[in-house]
């Protein structure tokens, strides 16, 4: 990909309308798996979005969590991960006892979430679940899957709903791949 742009054209992968609908089904999924006071932990910052929309959509069907964030990091400013995961923003609350949810915004190499579910497990949580919007099957590095997957995706570079490209694009209300 050469330098972005914020004025780069966007392709519309998922649409907004779409990704609503999706969200409302992992909510009534999420709440029949899991006791209404979980604790959810958001792993930062492409999940935010992803985060607000599924907390909100748990509260309609009677969940009432915890929210947490932690921000993990291992792309910088790059398409691909370094394979390097490091905590960059750890947790306020405690996890021991209590049942996590993890949501992330995708699922590829599995590093990342395979890093915060084993450290989420030292430190104590009775169960852990991962909720993540999209993956990516063919990326996978590590032996972790999400019990609840908004969308499998092919292998393209997606930006909008939270994911970006040097910090651009995460105001898109879609998931979309930067053409131009």
């Amino acid at each position: 990909m050469n330098a972005v742009k914020p004025d780069n054209k966007v392709e519309i992968l998922i649409s907004a309308a779409e990704i609503a609908g999706r969200v409302a089904t992992l909510a009534e999924n999420i709440a029949a798996q899991l006791p209404p006071n979980m604790m959810i932990v958001a792993l930062l910052r492409g999940s935010f979005v992803f985060t607000a929309d599924l907390i909100r959509a748990l509260h309609l069907v009677g969940a009432h969590p915890q929210v947490e964030f932690m921000a993990l990091g291992s792309y910088g400013n790059q398409t691909a991960s370094s394979g390097d995961v490091h905590i960059v923003r750890d947790l306020t609350e405690n996890v021991a006892g209590r049942d996590v949810l993890i949501v992330d915004d995708i699922l590829e190499s599995g590093r990342t979430l395979t890093f915060a579910r084993d450290l989420l497990r030292k430190r104590g949580a009775t169960s852990i679940k991962i909720a993540v919007l999209l993956e990516k099957p063919g990326k996978r590095m590590t032996d972790i899957d999400a019990d609840f997957v908004g969308f499998t995706i092919s292998d393209k570079f997606v930006v909008g709903f939270g994911l970006d490209y040097a910090n651009y694009y995460r105001e898109l209300p879609y998931i979309g791949v930067v053409t131009t």
